[in-house]
């Protein structure tokens, strides 16, 4: 299982269509072979902050989904409307806490 987080900081005049951006392809990548969960989470002090919280199956669904026509219809229109660089990180659960 990996589990990705991607922080993205956004021009403040752009948030309103990342949100439409986001909620238009969510289901989308949600049915995507090996995705388990998607969740879109707000800062809680900066409006304009957002993190996607992904789980995969494996590394391969993700990067897959990285490499499908979905990723590169969504992220090229994600990606003008950054302020700063996104920041992603992956990873793996070690410890099973259930």
């Amino acid at each position: 299982m990996i589990i990705r987080i991607v922080r993205m900081t956004f021009k403040e005049e752009a948030v309103a269509q990342f949100l439409k951006i986001f909620d238009s392809s969510k289901e989308k990548i949600r049915s995507f072979p090996g995705c388990q969960h998607l969740q879109l989470l707000a800062d809680a002090h900066s409006m304009n902050v957002f993190s996607t919280y992904s789980i995969w199956e494996r590394e391969e669904d993700l990067n897959q989904y990285r490499n499908s026509a979905l990723f590169g219809q969504v992220w090229p229109e994600t990606k003008r409307l950054f302020e700063a660089p996104p920041v992603a990180h992956s990873y793996i659960q070690k410890i099973k806490l259930d």
